[in-house]
Formats: C-alpha cells, structure tokens, sequence
C-alpha cells in the first residue's frame, strides 16, 4: 500500500489552506476530508467535508456538547453545560493532514481543535486539555517529552456482545491457546493484517517503535516513538482508529478496553515522561549524571495527585478488573528503579535518557487525557516540591494499595477532589464528573450474564 502524497506524479502534500491545496486535492482525485477530534472517551467524531471545501479553509462547526458525548451515546444535563447548546468551531491542525488509507476512493484526515466562536479554545476538549497543560510547562521554559506503549488484542469478529471474546483463527487453521508472549510465530500468525495495518501507520505518519506478542491471547504491544505530548497523544490517537479499521477489513476486531478477557491479561497504555529545558538538556539529570531534585519532585507530585486522578487513566467499569496484584498492573503508586511491581517505574537508562514510566493507565483511556493528568501532576510535583517516598526495592504488590478499586470509588474520589480542578481546570473536571455519572447510571441499569448465571437458577 503505497501513501498518496508519496506517489511520484503529486507534489509536496501543502500544509496550508490555499490554492496550492485545491490543485493537490484535485490533482489526487480527494473528494472529502475527515475533520475529525477526539471526544472524552477518545473516539473519533466529526464531519466528512468536501475536498475542495477544506482546501479553501472554509470554516466548520459543531455542537460543543459533542466532545463530551457518553460512550452510550447519551448527554449530560448537568448546569455546566450551556442549555443553549452552543456551536465550537472546527479548526484543523494541518500538521496532521494525511490520506484516509482504509478509504475506498481517495480521502484525507486531519485532526482538529474544538475553539469557541470567542476564540478561546473548548475547555471540555480532550486537546485543548492536555494543550493547556503543555502551555504551563512552556511558560517555564519546559518542553514534556511522552512515549506511549500501547496493548491490545486482535478477536474474532463479535457478532453477539453477550458471547466472551475469542481469539482468532490463525494462518495455521486454528486459533491460538496460550502460552505466547514473545513469540514471532505467533506475531506472525496474523500476516495480513499486520501488513496492512503498517502500511496505513505509516500513511498516517503513526511512528512506531517495537511490536510484540503480549501474554494474552493474540494480545499486542507496540511502543510509539517518544515526543512533544500533543503529537504523542496524536499518534495514539489515530494508531487506535487505524487498528481498529484495519482490523474489520480482515474480519478481526482491534480490542482496546483494559479487561476484554476473562482469566487474561489486562492492556494497559503505559506513559514514559521525562522533562527537558530550552537547551534541550533532561532537567531529571544533573551534570554529573545524578539524579536531580526535579526528578524527585516530579516523582512526589505523582504520588500525592494520582488517586484524585485515577478516573483519567480507569475510565470505565472494565478497567478496574485491570489491576490484579501479580499481574504486572499496578495497585499503588509506589516507585522503584527498574520494578514492574511499581506503579512509577524508573527504567534503567543513561542521564540524557532518565524517565519515568507511569503504568497505571489503562488501553481504555483517552491517551490526551491520561497525558495531561500525570503531566500536571508532574509539574506540581515540581512546583510545590513535594517529596516521595523512598524508592521500592522489593516486591511492590505487597505495599498497600493505595487507589481507588471500583469505578465508583475513583468517581467519588474525583467529585470531591480540590486538586484536579487546580491540575486541569474546574469546568472541565466537573463535566467529565457529570458524564462519568451518566455513563455508570447507564451500566448499573444493565442486567449482567453472571446474574442470569447464578441467581436465575438459585434465587
């Protein structure tokens, strides 16, 4: 599969509005655009515009009350939301223009900020959050340096949502039984879509590091390249989309939440962060390669803010059957060099290179979200100087936990939290609170298959 603006009779893809982008557009044949931006949950929402349309930089708009759309589809009514239902302007980021690579005829994508018609941007925007955070930094004359690993599993197509997912059927007739991590015969089980899912990476510009065979079944690790967070959470952002198209072009699914299976692992999306000053140096090292005091107060400001955070990395019910102790996700939010039983993980690495990996968050969350919260938990950490505790040596899942253990903890938790309104704005935390609310209404509603299974017959 070969990128459009890579075929030999286009110019240079413009990255700006104009007639340099007409003459592309029609030059390719492009007939729409896909103006899409991140809801709360992470998908992708927007509007197909015509070609020659977005290449005029005609504007767009939509309702604000989209980008905080609950997974079931349903609106908060809560008073922080205007009842007006007032429109946001669309305004695309061109640095991320790209061809559609799934699209049957040819189509472009390109992420965009949800902005108020006052030009402020959209505070209940997942972007804007984690661009408001970046900004904090900036204004210290810092740059947050995030790479994402991210998990998931490949299934068989899931026809009744009522049935376990199973794993697919390999190239060898059968489906694979367990027993796999690491295994380059199984990576390779699954060729064809793991071919064209590379190509459509590298379409988008997704820039992916190693890919691994996870311990479940047909479950996956791929690390992204380290970078400015908005454009990291921009690459998790799209590999998600990406995954999960190229998976139903082949009759699988691309599973992202954090427990899909029984008795199997969970997916996490672990965060490695460091901070680097105007120079470019890693402020997490001093000159003689020691470990500095930002280092540790970033450290310190992860563990006093996490549990008022945990709702960002855990947003759904199925997320918190995620963290098992002796499975290698976190309980608490101790830390430890080189410790995967820790949930803040320092992993051995030169000076330049001195990081933490933040481990508590789950494939299920919104990868802008998940970053600016332990971004501005970091940056607190740094500002209030906030100490930690001693680094873990040992077996971590023995400490206490620490964090919430049930969905309806961390959203308590979070309702009544004076810090995360300081760390990501009031409006914003109070509305992802109220949907957060509905969301759980909507589950609690639901009767559960282990209901009918064991009070059906015995109650």
């Amino acid at each position: 599969m070969r990128p459009l603006d890579a075929a030999p009779s286009l110019p240079t893809l413009p990255r700006a509005h104009g007639p340099e982008l007409v003459a592309y557009f029609q030059q390719a044949g492009v007939r729409e655009v896909e103006c899409l931006f991140p809801d709360v949950t992470g998908y992708p929402r927007g509007k197909l515009m015509p070609a020659a349309s977005f290449a005029r930089g005609q504007e767009l708009r939509i309702c604000q009350a989209i980008p905080m759309q609950c997974v079931t589809g349903e609106y908060s009514y809560d008073p922080i939301f205007p009842d007006r239902d007032p429109d946001v302007r669309l305004v695309p980021d061109l640095s991320t223009l790209a061809p559609v690579p799934w699209a049957s005829v040819p189509r472009y994508m390109a992420i965009h900020d949800c902005v108020e018609l006052s030009g402020e941007p959209c505070v209940f925007a997942p972007r804007s959050v984690l661009q408001g955070v970046v900004a904090q930094y900036r204004a210290q004359g810092l740059a947050p340096v995030v790479a994402p690993e991210i998990e998931f599993y490949l299934t068989a197509a899931v026809t009744d949502p009522n049935l376990p997912l199973a794993a697919p059927v390999g190239r060898g007739g059968r489906a694979e039984v367990g027993q796999s991590a690491f295994s380059m015969n199984q990576l390779n089980e699954l060729a064809p879509f793991w071919d064209e899912f590379h190509a459509a990476l590298d379409t988008l510009g997704v820039r992916a590091d190693t890919w691994i065979h996870e311990v479940g079944l047909s479950q996956y690790e791929i690390n992204l390249l380290h970078g400015d967070p908005v454009a990291a959470a921009d690459q998790a952002f799209l590999f998600k989309y990406a995954a999960k198209e190229i998976a139903l072009r082949h009759g699988l699914n691309a599973v992202f939440m954090a427990k899909p299976m029984a008795g199997q692992a969970g997916s996490s999306m672990h965060l490695h962060q460091s901070v680097v000053d105007e120079r470019g140096h890693n402020i997490f090292s001093l000159a003689d390669g020691m470990a500095s005091e930002a280092f540790r107060h970033y450290i310190g400001g992860l563990q006093t803010y996490t549990a008022d955070l945990m709702l960002f990395y855990a947003p759904t019910v199925n997320a918190f059957r995620r963290y098992v102790a002796g499975s290698q996700a976190p309980v608490n939010v101790q830390w430890g060099e080189d410790n995967r039983t820790a949930g803040l993980r320092v992993p051995n690495s030169t000076p330049a290179a001195r990081r933490v990996e933040n481990r508590l968050a789950g494939a299920d969350a919104n990868p802008y979200l998940a970053m600016a919260a332990t971004l501005s938990a970091g940056l607190a950490g740094m500002t209030e100087r906030l100490e930690p505790s001693a680094p873990q040596q040992d077996n971590a899942y023995l400490q206490p936990r620490e964090l919430p253990l049930t969905f309806s903890e961390a959203l308590a938790t979070l309702g009544r939290s004076v810090h995360a309104p300081r760390l990501l704005g009031a409006d914003f935390v109070r509305g992802y609170v109220a949907v957060k609310a509905l969301e759980h209404d909507h589950y609690l509603a639901e009767v559960s298959a282990w209901e009918r299974r064991y009070l059906l017959p015995l109650v």
